[in-house]
Formats: structure tokens, C-alpha cells, sequence
């Protein structure tokens, strides 16, 4: 059991880790491709292509020019959430309804206070589903980084298919699905609550 806990541990790190950094890099993204179709188009379509492409080829290369490691796994977890968050941000910035923006700019606010008082604020609900669905495939793809020495529940899963210690795998995957499960909850929670504070 001690075990479990440990990988668990690490795999949360890693999912936690690799989705700061992504939303970090997703949030400017979306806000420009939720205010331009032009950018949209590109970012949103570009993140697609890539969303497509196999893990497995994703972290192959990543192996190549990093090495084995925790931040390969990062790596390829940052890339891989664009994609979900991106669109996401986007169309949460694209619902804002305009009268609010025309309203917030007769009060005379700047573009950066209609950004972080009015535009934010009412696309929060959407952002966060999006947050949820990265999240949840995180769980799932960073299992992915046991097999580049990256931690997490991966090593319990890889490691029972090389030893056929089939006991092992299972231990490894019970604990991610249920990490899986756990949080999508706990996101579904948050967004009812987002979602009556903004009614």
C-alpha cells in the first residue's frame, strides 16, 4: 500500500506540474484565439494536428533531445493539454456577451481591466470544464512517463508488463482510474458552483 501511495503521489505531481505550466501557456493563447478568428483558426488548428499525433511518437522524440526523465513526461503533458485548454479558453472568451464589453468600456475601463473584470470573470465556468477535461486526460497520458523513467503510476503499470507481474499492473491502473474519477467530481463540483455564481 505504501508503494501505491508513493506513485500516486508522484503522479499527481506530475499531472499538477505539467497542467500549471500548460495554463500558463494556454491562457494568452486563448484569450488572442478567443478574440481573433484568425488566430483561432491557426492555434486551435495547429494544437489539433498535434493532439492527433501518438503519445508514444510524442515522447520519443522528446527522449531524443531531452533525455529519460520527470520533465520529458512534463514536457509531453504541457503539449498534449494545449489543445483541450486553448479551445477551451477561446470559446469561454468568445461567449462574453458584447453588450457587457461595450458596457465595461463605456465606464471607461482599459482593455487589460475589461480583460480581468468583465472577460474573465463570466468565461470562468467554461475555462474551468476545459481545466477538467485536460486534467482528466493528464491522469490517463501520464501514465505514459513510467516508461521514461518520469514517476508516477506508470512505473507500477510498465514494470508489471515486463515481469508479467500482472498483479502489479493492476495496482498501478486501479489507482489511476480512481484519481481519475475522484477529480472529475471534484471539477463537476466546482463548475455548479461557478455556474450559480455567475447566474
Amino acid at each position: 500500500m505504501g508503494e501505491v501511495s508513493i506513485y500516486s503521489a508522484q503522479h499527481l505531481v506530475l499531472v499538477g506540474t505539467s497542467l500549471a505550466i500548460a495554463i500558463l501557456i494556454a491562457l494568452p493563447a486563448g484569450i488572442l484565439a478567443g478574440r481573433s478568428p484568425r488566430a483561432s483558426s491557426v492555434l486551435i488548428g495547429t494544437f489539433g494536428v498535434i493532439y492527433t499525433i501518438p503519445s508514444l511518437a510524442v515522447l520519443a522524440v522528446l527522449v531524443h533531445y531531452i533525455g529519460l526523465g520527470f520533465w520529458t513526461a512534463v514536457s509531453m503533458l504541457v503539449i498534449y493539454a494545449q489543445y483541450v485548454l486553448v479551445r477551451n479558453f477561446a470559446a469561454g472568451i468568445h461567449s462574453v456577451a458584447a453588450a457587457q464589453v461595450e458596457a465595461a468600456v463605456a465606464l471607461g475601463m482599459n482593455q487589460a481591466q475589461r480583460l480581468w473584470r468583465v472577460e474573465l470573470p463570466q468565461a470562468f465556468p467554461i475555462m474551468l470544464g476545459g481545466v477538467r477535461i485536460a486534467t482528466i486526460a493528464l491522469i490517463s497520458i501520464a501514465t505514459l512517463a513510467g516508461y521514461v523513467n518520469g514517476g508516477g503510476l506508470g512505473t507500477m503499470i510498465f514494470f508489471g508488463l515486463e515481469t508479467t507481474n500482472y498483479e502489479k499492473t493492476v495496482a498501478g491502473a486501479l489507482p489511476a482510474i480512481a484519481l481519475a474519477i475522484i477529480i472529475d467530481a471534484l471539477f463537476r463540483l466546482l463548475e455548479k458552483r461557478a455556474s450559480k455564481n455567475m447566474a
